[in-house]
């Protein structure tokens, strides 16, 4: 029985309640799932696979995360994604790349950290009402806010000071995130599994739970599937999981974010998805064992 990894972090040190259904349908597949925090001493090369999964601290700590990678390089480990895929996906500037292959992506300004900007200038050149303001690397909305034309000014503190510890993008507000909810669509082996639909919290922006959001199972419109799997489809690398989080714009799929390193898949809102979770990482184990 081949034996994987699913790397998780300090508050999860066992599987998240959606990653134990992928690992019963993995064990159902023979294949055995350790649960692993990034940071613990352990032969990561000695598994079949090393999956990352809930290391949601990681951009808490890039420079250890970043070193990780390259222990699990060093030690021959074989990481899905692989560590190339981590190391790109990690920085949100991975969008400028898609949005340069010809993605719709929400429109943007990037600030390297240290910049010199104020909000307003930004906010009246692009001609924006409203903006969200986040860290180029960042996780679940930490250090992200929305700002207003009309209280620019009192946010230009706030901004001044995530620009002096960080790298900065500032986007456009997407106003159909609130009107219809976002789309993540879930694909595994570049294969469109299932998807669900995402609302913010009341009064909010925000779609992560920890900020009243809610998901619900959902079938999006087959042209914002079509365009999701273009995006899928233009990484040129195998990709064992990939969530593609974005709005419709009439049959436009606008690329908020693409999910590469520690998405939670939502396999509790698709009957069959872990079990097409693990029949995709089965084949991936087989092409390896085979090469």
């Amino acid at each position: 029985m081949s034996t994987v990894a699913f790397v998780t972090f300090e508050r999860f040190p066992e599987l998240t309640p959606d990653d134990q259904l992928a690992a019963d349908a993995l064990r159902a597949a023979g294949i055995k799932v350790d649960a692993l925090q990034w940071d613990a001493d352990s032969d990561w090369g000695r598994y079949a696979a090393v999956i990352l999964r809930s290391t949601w601290d990681y951009h808490h700590r890039l420079d250890e995360f970043r070193a990780w990678l390259d222990a699990l390089d060093a030690a021959g480990a074989r990481v899905l994604n692989s560590t190339e895929l981590l190391r790109w996906n990690m920085d949100k500037l991975y969008l400028q790349d898609l949005q340069a292959a010809g993605f719709a992506v929400t429109p943007s300004v990037w600030l390297p950290c240290s910049a010199k900007a104020r909000l307003a200038d930004i906010l009246a050149q692009k001609g924006w009402s409203q903006a969200v303001v986040k860290p180029t690397v960042s996780a679940s909305a930490d250090d992200t806010f929305m700002v207003l034309a009309s209280d620019v000014e009192a946010r230009q503190a706030d901004f001044a000071d995530l620009l002096a510890r960080k790298g900065v993008v500032v986007q456009q507000f997407m106003a159909e995130l609130q009107a219809e909810g976002e789309w993540s669509l879930m694909f595994f082996n570049k294969r469109y599994s299932h998807a669900v639909l995402k609302q913010p919290g009341e009064g909010d922006f925000r779609v992560q739970r920890q900020y009243g959001g809610r998901e619900e199972a959902a079938q999006p419109p087959q042209a914002l599937i079509d365009q999701a799997q273009e995006i899928v489809d233009d990484v040129d690398a195998e990709l064992l999981y990939a969530r593609v989080d974005g709005v419709g714009q009439a049959d436009t799929f606008v690329l908020m974010e693409l999910e590469l390193i520690e998405p939670v898949l939502f396999f509790g809102t698709a009957e069959g998805s872990a079990q097409r979770f693990a029949q995709a990482l089965a084949r991936q184990l087989a092409n390896m064992e085979a090469a």
